[in-house]
């Protein structure tokens, strides 16, 4: 996390963590956990390749989480173009990137919401860093995950605070076929960004070029057996990834899980 240990916002956060977790059970037990690990490809549209210097590339990833009575944490770490140098010249290179997610229950649904996203390439990096509150409705075989919360940017051409970032996340498990599928989808929305950020010195727009921006992904998810898991995810961004126009792309996946 790019966050001093001199920032008020630091502070505030450790102040609010350490009080949710004082709320934690002695006896706290676990509910689930899981592990896998991937191989992706990133297939961007001919339209998005036109407008912007995105370029199609391979991805190795490991993702995790575990659940507990108390809280909940999920992460992922990615190694895009790995068979490229991170010495490459973008769109090329090697990148590395990586997110977690911690939710601390604080009340029936509630939860002290956590998030974090790096992107790290030779010339670029970008951490955007998210603190504020979930909500989890479970229902069956259906959950959804909305929040919301304060937005804080550190990247090599901006440092500050930078408006706030809401969204939700959700999974529905169902059986077809007599095979077990999954529908997924994760989508945050940037809003009331610094003009600093999206506006140079002669006010012209630069990077996502807005105060706002969107984007996520749609996944369908097919539970070949125990060990392998394979799909297909929407990816989709405006105002986002350092360019204005819409964007999207097609990534095709194999998961092998622990």
């Amino acid at each position: 996390m790019a966050l001093g240990t001199n920032s008020s916002l630091y502070k505030s956060i450790a102040a609010a963590t350490l009080l949710a977790c004082n709320c934690v059970s002695a006896e706290a037990q676990t509910l689930y956990s899981f592990l896998n690990t991937q191989v992706s490809f990133l297939d961007w549209s001919s339209k998005t390749e036109t407008k912007t210097q995105n370029a199609d590339f391979l991805y190795f990833t490991i993702e995790g989480g575990i659940g507990w009575d108390w809280g909940e944490f999920y992460g992922n770490f990615n190694i895009e173009n790995p068979f490229h140098s991170y010495k490459d010249s973008f769109p090329s290179d090697l990148r590395l990137s990586g997110f977690g997610d911690f939710d601390i229950k604080i009340a029936k649904g509630f939860r002290l919401h956590m998030q974090n996203y790096h992107l790290q390439e030779r010339l670029f990096y970008v951490n955007d860093f998210v603190f504020g509150f979930s909500y989890k409705y479970n229902h069956k075989n259906f959950w959804i995950k909305p929040f919301f919360g304060l937005h804080h940017t550190y990247s090599t051409y901006y440092k500050d605070l930078n408006g706030y970032i809401g969204g939700w996340v959700f999974a529905y498990d169902f059986e077809m076929f007599h095979t077990n599928f999954q529908l997924a989808q994760w989508n945050e929305i940037e809003f009331k960004r610094k003009k600093s950020y999206y506006l140079d010195s002669d006010d012209q727009p630069v990077g996502d070029g807005k105060s706002w921006g969107f984007h996520g992904a749609l996944s369908l998810w097919w539970l070949m057996n125990r060990k392998l898991t394979t799909g297909v995810q929407y990816r989709y961004a405006q105002h986002k990834l350092g360019h204005f126009e819409y964007q999207n792309a097609w990534i095709y996946t194999i998961k092998y899980n622990f």
